[in-house]
Parts: C-alpha cells; sequence; structure tokens
C-alpha cells in the first residue's frame, strides 16, 4: 500500500510517499480502505514538528472509508460498510480521561494518510447516510468540536447568541449548528470576501476584525448585552475580546491557540461576569454519534474548500498555512 509518512524531526519537507506492506486485521480489528481524510492544526503541528512523534509516523487524524475485512471476533461491522474514525478510540463515553485520550491516530499512533490502515473496530462509527468520504472526513475533529463546544458544554438553546471566530472548519462548523439549534450568530474575519461567505450561510452580524480592534464591545453592543457562547479559537491573543463580548454568565470554549499559547488575561472580568471559560478538545465516540445523527437530521453539510491526492499532502499543508481556504481541506485517495 501507498502511505505518506513523517521523517524525524519533520517539516513538510520530510513528509515522504513510500510502499508499505499492506496490514492485515487482527481479533477485534476491521481492515478499512482508507478514502479521504481532512486537515487539522493538530495534523500540522505533528508534521510541523511542533509536536514530536517517532520516525516514520503515519500523519492525519481523521479518515473515512469503506471496510473491506473484519478479524475475528467483530460484529459491529462488515466488509462494505462505510466508516469514519474517532479521534480519541478510547473514548468511548462520559468525561475525559488521561487514558481515554490516548492513542490519537496520526501522533500516539500511526494515522490515515495511508491506503488501508488495521485497526480496533471500536476506533470508527459510521458515516452520515449520503455523505461522501471526503465529507464524512471533515467530521472527527473540527465538526465534533464545534458540537462539543457549543452543544454539550454551552448547551445552547433557540435565541441565544454565538459568537465565531474566522474561516476554519471549527468556525463554519460552529455557525451551522448554532443556525441549526436556532441561535443567532455573530462572525468575525478579515476578509470582505469571506464574511460575504458567511453571510451566506447563515451568519445574522459580521465584524471585520481588522477594521473593527475592538470587535469584543462591538459583538457585545450588536447583541444588546454580550454573546450567550463564544467558540475561542484564537488562545491568548484574542481571549480578551472574547471576555468583553461575553454576557454576564457567558461560556467560552477555548479550542485553539492560533493567535498565542499564552497572555494576560483580565481575570477581574471573567470574575465580575461570572463567565465559564472552558477547554474543549475534540470530544468521545458516544457524541460523535450524537452529531452524526444531528447532521442526518438537520441536513448540514459540510463546507469543502479543496481536496488533495495523497500525494499532494504536502501541498495541502502549505494551502493550509497561506490561509487562503474557507472551511475544511481534504485529501482523497
Amino acid at each position: 500500500m501507498k502511505v505518506a509518512a513523517l521523517k524525524a524531526p519533520g517539516g513538510l519537507d520530510k513528509i515522504v510517499i513510500e510502499e508499505r506492506p499492506d496490514p492485515r486485521p487482527g481479533p477485534g480489528e476491521v481492515l478499512v480502505r482508507v478514502r479521504a481524510s481532512s486537515l487539522n492544526f493538530h495534523d500540522y503541528a505533528v508534521v510541523a514538528g511542533i509536536i514530536k512523534t517517532p520516525d516514520g509516523r503515519i500523519p492525519m487524524s481523521d479518515g473515512a472509508g469503506e471496510v473491506v475485512e473484519v478479524g475475528a471476533g467483530v460484529s459491529v461491522f462488515k466488509p462494505g460498510d462505510k466508516v469514519l474514525s474517532t479521534f480519541f478510540p478510547h473514548w468511548e463515553a462520559g468525561l475525559p480521561a488521561v487514558e481515554r485520550m490516548a492513542a490519537v491516530p496520526g501522533d500516539g499512533a500511526d494515522g490515515f494518510a495511508a491506503e488501508l490502515v488495521a485497526m480496533p473496530a471500536e476506533a470508527f462509527t459510521r458515516q452520515p447516510e449520503g455523505w461522501s468520504f471526503a465529507e464524512a472526513a471533515t467530521l472527527p475533529c473540527a465538526a465534533l468540536t464545534a458540537w462539543r463546544a457549543l452543544v454539550v458544554e454551552a448547551r445552547i438553546k433557540p435565541g441565544d447568541v454565538v459568537l465565531t471566530q474566522g474561516t476554519g472548519g471549527v468556525s463554519i462548523f460552529a455557525l451551522q449548528l448554532a443556525k441549526a439549534m436556532g441561535a443567532r450568530v455573530v462572525a468575525t474575519s478579515s476578509s470582505a470576501e469571506k464574511l460575504a461567505r458567511l453571510k451566506a450561510l447563515g451568519a445574522d452580524h459580521l465584524i471585520n476584525y481588522k477594521e473593527e480592534p475592538e470587535w469584543g464591545r462591538a459583538a457585545a453592543a450588536w447583541s444588546k448585552g454580550g454573546v450567550d457562547a463564544v467558540v475561542e479559537i484564537g488562545g491568548a491573543g484574542t481571549m480578551s475580546q472574547s471576555i468583553t463580548a461575553a454576557r454576564l454568565g457567558g461560556h467560552i470554549s477555548l479550542i485553539g491557540v492560533l493567535a498565542g499559547w499564552a497572555g494576560e488575561i483580565s481575570t477581574a472580568t471573567v470574575m465580575a461576569k461570572n463567565i465559564t471559560i472552558k477547554g474543549v478538545t475534540v470530544g468521545s465516540k458516544q457524541e460523535q454519534r450524537e452529531m452524526i445523527a444531528a447532521v442526518e437530521a438537520t441536513g448540514i453539510r459540510p463546507v469543502i474548500d479543496r481536496s488533495f491526492p495523497l500525494e499532494g499532502i504536502a501541498a495541502a499543508f502549505e494551502h493550509q498555512i497561506a490561509q487562503r481556504h474557507f472551511g475544511k481541506i481534504c485529501l482523497e485517495f
């Protein structure tokens, strides 16, 4: 089989396409013909060497494909079934725990930049009915993160106001999920063109953060007292504005650090406004099943910017780094 492998110490120039023996499923495992994957910041951190992995690691946490063979004792799937990976294969349900968040594909174990994978059947769920492999491959990290941030943690309801940042995969899924649940959405971007596309997806209020540096104040003013939930992807560089934007008793889901790993925040404001700040790292297998049922019921479909072949994986990451994309970037092979 053909795989993309990362040579130590990492870097886009250290990704090589090579041939490896086809795997076979052991007891409790399924052999999956991978058809698609999608890029996340986590994957970039791996291939860039920010997250250290062993020499020869196969990257990519997300994968969608079809079962071609099952190992002894497997009854949940059969050959021909369309399956979807889980970001945390050992996290079935319940609260986060160290042992449940181990062996992330493409990081703690080989991932889905491979034509074939043999993994435990428990590492997969079904795909949404009628979705392409590329569409399904956008769900395990980005969509589930947005789902857990808004539905599980913030518990948004119809009439709530949600603030999203930018036009990456998590932010667009958050916009779509919020609208499907009857919430209003304030969306930010630095691009007028991208803001127009966010409007077309249903955003109720748009803020160009380059033109409006105090966008937190603007969001609070539009929502007449502050937003109910923020999907915070920037981290330290944007957190102060998110705190300003939040209402009394509001909820901030911290899911990214794209604008800084550490920095000062107004703890006094957090305290005075009784804001909940909750770190969110993807979600459980049970939450993925619930999210799949929700997207089927609501008709949500992912926004895919562009797909690349497996051999174009480095070019796909270059496209991601350039921030030219709107929505998800996929690999299809």
